[in-house]
């Protein structure tokens, strides 16, 4: 023992070492896997992104006056505008292996455009579907801006250079796990269906890699298309069998594999065009009603690209590429305004827990998803069968999904000081107050039909209620303020947010792999330089 110094503790056990880049992941953002198992995993990608495609068109068109026809063209042209999205943001966007897709976020503001009196006086149904159509188009053109101009100035840039991994903690984790009520409420409305379903994704995905150990990693990667399969099979099975006659219908719209009357009404080819439903019209109160709605997306995506990064395994992003990515997102909703899909762009957060799934976060990959989406929206009868799969079996997808998106969230924890009593608050509070404020909105809303704030405004009332009825944008913006108000001065501080970590990442140029990752294609970056 020299110097006589107390001797070091050997045995003494060491806490995991901090990473900046996820490892364990099979394929990084920019190594894509083999040509054959990249388009299998690119199809599983498109099945998962299916169900939120099917959802809100199926939920929106009935109530605007539209019939089975309508339903199949809006839900074709929400899958061919998600796809062009998802290929432009893979590309001159965030370059991450996001996909861009319909979003839950604006079915509150379009409701609204839905029961708005002006449309009352239309007797004919497919008319008043057009009407409504447009004032929605309008709405949607409009509230891109907000995303557009935020996004490309650079302004939101300036916004997240305050970010530390202490206040991302609550954004991405609320991005995943608020949206609890899309889970097992919907496995239940078929649990015949749902369950099997559930316990099967678990079980192969999570058992059957140590029970079987081939080294082709073939049942965590494929778990999504042979789990789906196998449930469909059963599903239609029992469908076929008789199960479902005579019962309420409630049960047939969730349980049937024939139901939604999709396959017959859709078109063998139909290219989706912009305008395809006249031209737009403009309403201010319902265009700052959906630029709010635009701004609530804008916050959960900024969650859902971070979850997106650690899933690729790539360095935390520069600001100014988070930044370009909103820009491009803007350009999305824009898109889907022109279109008319009834719904704005977000990131999607179930094909974010997808590649936590697979371990598989190459952006070709999600390319390859892109040209599924676009070539089965033009092959309507295609597409639509896929549509008729059970939206319980996709419930139960999601139990996984935005639970792995919740749990990327809490992964930024290891940069922080856990033991800080700071640290404790802002953690504690902003998660507690993300899921019980949304809570009272949503709940009250459910018992009188309005939310809270009711006005003879109804635009008024969307500008207030919809940003509080989301878990994560309560959270992340409550937990961004906390963290950059209370006690920032003091020296340690810094340290207990993790802010040190990401120093080097502040800027574009600051880590050689930010290039690696996040550059422009085809000698781009010389005329549109990262800062």
């Amino acid at each position: 023992m020299a110097g006589g110094g107390a001797p070091a503790k050997a045995d003494e056990p060491q806490p995991h070492p901090p990473k900046e880049q996820l490892p364990n992941v099979y394929y990084c953002l920019t190594s894509p896997p083999p040509w054959p198992e990249a388009i299998l995993l690119g199809f599983q990608h498109y099945l998962v992104m299916l169900a939120t495609t099917v959802i809100i068109p199926t939920s929106l068109v009935p109530q605007m006056g539209g019939g089975n026809e309508e339903k199949a063209k809006v839900i074709q042209t929400l899958l061919f505008v998600a796809g062009v999205n998802t290929l432009l943001q893979s590309l001159f966007g965030s370059r991450l292996p996001a996909v861009i897709g319909g979003s839950y976020t604006f079915v509150p503001t379009t409701i609204s455009i839905i029961l708005a009196g002006r449309f009352s006086d239309t007797t004919d149904p497919i008319e008043r579907f057009k009407r409504i159509m447009r004032a929605i188009q309008g709405s949607l053109i409009v509230a891109s801006t907000l995303q557009i101009v935020l996004g490309f100035s650079g302004l939101w840039r300036n916004v997240t250079r305050f970010l530390s991994p202490l206040s991302v903690v609550p954004l991405v984790s609320l991005v995943g796990f608020g949206l609890y009520e899309f889970g097992f409420p919907g496995v239940a409305k078929c649990v015949e269906i749902g369950l099997p379903q559930l316990i099967l994704i678990v079980f192969v995905s999570q058992y059957m890699p140590h029970v079987i150990k081939s080294g082709r990693h073939f049942f965590d990667r494929f778990a999504v298309i042979f789990t789906v399969v196998v449930v469909w099979i059963y599903a239609h099975l029992l469908t076929v069998g008789g199960a479902y006659n005579g019962k309420a219908p409630k049960t047939q719209i969730s349980c049937r594999t024939d139901r939604a009357g999709l396959i017959d009404a859709a078109p063998w080819i139909r290219v989706p065009y912009p305008f395809q439903w006249g031209a737009p019209s403009f309403d201010a109160g319902e265009a700052f009603a959906m630029m709010m709605a635009s701004f609530v997306a804008l916050v959960e995506s900024t969650g859902a690209f971070i979850a997106v990064t650690r899933y690729a395994s790539a360095t935390p992003m520069p600001p100014s590429i988070l930044s370009r990515g909103i820009g491009w997102q803007g350009v999305a909703i824009l898109v889907s305004g022109l279109f008319g899909t009834v719904n704005g762009s977000s990131v999607s957060v179930e094909n974010a827990g997808l590649l936590a799934l697979t371990r598989v976060g190459s952006r070709r990959v999600v390319q390859i998803a892109a040209g599924f989406m676009i070539f089965f929206s033009i092959l309507g009868k295609f597409g639509a069968v896929f549509a008729s799969i059970p939206a319980p079996i996709f419930a139960a997808l999601y139990c996984l999904f935005f639970a792995y998106v919740g749990a990327g969230g809490l992964s930024f924890l290891q940069f922080c000081n856990l033991n800080s009593f700071r640290t404790k608050f802002i953690l504690g509070f902003s998660v507690f107050m993300g899921l019980s404020v949304p809570q009272y909105f949503n709940e009250y809303t459910a018992i009188n039909g309005y939310g809270p704030v009711h006005t003879g405004a109804r635009w008024f009332n969307d500008i207030v209620n919809v940003p509080f009825s989301s878990e994560a944008f309560v959270a992340g913006c409550l937990a961004y303020f906390l963290d950059n108000t209370l006690h920032r001065k003091d020296s340690g501080v810094r340290k207990d947010r993790g802010k040190h970590w990401w120093d080097k990442f502040r800027s574009y140029k600051g880590d050689s792999r930010s290039e690696e990752f996040y550059s422009l294609p085809f000698n781009l970056n010389k005329h549109f330089p990262s800062v």
